[in-house]
């Protein structure tokens, strides 16, 4: 099957719902690496990331799919629809699970190769940064997810999380400072904590 060039995601939607399968399947390749991540930070099990990003794909199938071009981005919506199955499933289980040692197949083909700097981080700071963030009471969890490490800017997170900007810049700011705290116990990836931008695709 052939897939399409750099399209915008709205026009991939507009061609989906023509029967455009190939701009389905550019679009699923395209948005379903963050979907997964952000589900499985969230969640920190990797069969419920899965099953939140099938989830989210199917509802954008559906005719009544309620994206509003007006309201945002469809990434935005896309992570929208996300945060809300995954409230539903952390409402359902109670607890947050405990991270799973299954490597993460949709995310490991985002890794960056090469670099000396990132394959440091990645022995000594990745494994913990991924339980730090996960021990985030929610509010926090999320905007961290999407913020730094999926590098959203602050107008598409406001629409995913149905906040205004200034509660997501707020947000932002005390969840990197309760990182810091859970991370200072360990000096060498304290600097993990403020640069978290840089290792986005390794999380």
């Amino acid at each position: 099957m052939t897939v399409i060039p750099e399209t915008a995601d709205e026009e991939l939607l507009l061609r989906m719902r023509s029967g455009d399968q190939a701009a389905f399947v550019t679009l699923y390749r395209r948005r379903q690496g963050a979907i997964y991540r952000l589900a499985f930070h969230m969640t920190g099990s990797a069969s419920a990331a899965e099953d939140v990003t099938q989830e989210v794909f199917l509802a954008l199938i559906r005719k009544e799919c309620g994206f509003d071009p007006q309201r945002g981005s469809l990434s935005g919506y896309l992570f929208g629809i996300a945060r809300k199955l995954i409230l539903r499933h952390l409402n359902r289980t109670q607890k947050v699970t405990e991270l799973e040692d299954e490597r993460l197949a949709p995310a490991e083909s985002d890794l960056v190769g090469g670099d000396p700097m990132v394959d440091l981080i990645r022995r000594e700071g990745i494994d913990q940064l991924r339980r730090a963030v996960l021990t985030l009471p929610q509010r926090y969890r999320e905007v961290v997810v999407l913020c730094d490490l999926e590098e959203v800017d602050y107008a598409e997170a406001a629409v995913a999380l149905d906040c205004p900007i200034g509660t997501v810049r707020s947000r932002l700011h005390r969840a990197r400072a309760l990182l810091l705290e859970k991370l200072v116990q360990k000096p060498d990836t304290s600097s993990t904590a403020r640069n978290l931008k840089p290792v986005r695709s390794l999380i």
